[in-house]
């Protein structure tokens, strides 16, 4: 963890995307990287905005507790990691097919890979 990120991880409710609105803006004005098992759409914010993400895992992952499981390490990478992040940006994650299985180090290594990639992190 950065020496320099505060103490509270926490998730909280402001934080996530919900509204339909918001995730039709994102794939229509947003861009988008695809690597591995995680496909990104992303927007970055002004200054001072709030980060929000959204995860999305369809039926082709598998069944419900697969995509439970897929959704709970997303997260968990994304509050692990969400100080890391160079400004305020909204982004939905999506877990792809291949993800199914996956232990969290191999999700978190392809999680950080395509930050670093779409320059969203050091």
């Amino acid at each position: 963890m950065n020496p320099a990120a505060p103490a509270r991880l926490r998730l909280t409710r402001a934080m996530r995307l919900r509204q339909r609105g918001d995730f039709a803006r994102l794939k229509q004005q947003g861009r988008r990287l695809a690597r591995g098992c995680l496909v990104l759409n992303w927007q970055e914010l002004a200054p001072g905005a709030q980060t929000r993400f959204a995860v999305i895992t369809t039926r082709k992952i598998g069944k419900a507790v697969i995509r439970n499981r897929c959704r709970r390490l997303i997260r968990e990478c994304f509050r692990l990691h969400q100080h890391a992040l160079r400004g305020p940006v909204e982004m939905v994650l999506i877990a792809r097919p291949s993800m199914a299985g996956k232990h969290f180090a191999a999700v978190e290594a392809a999680y950080l890979n395509l930050l670093r990639e779409a320059a969203l992190v050091d």
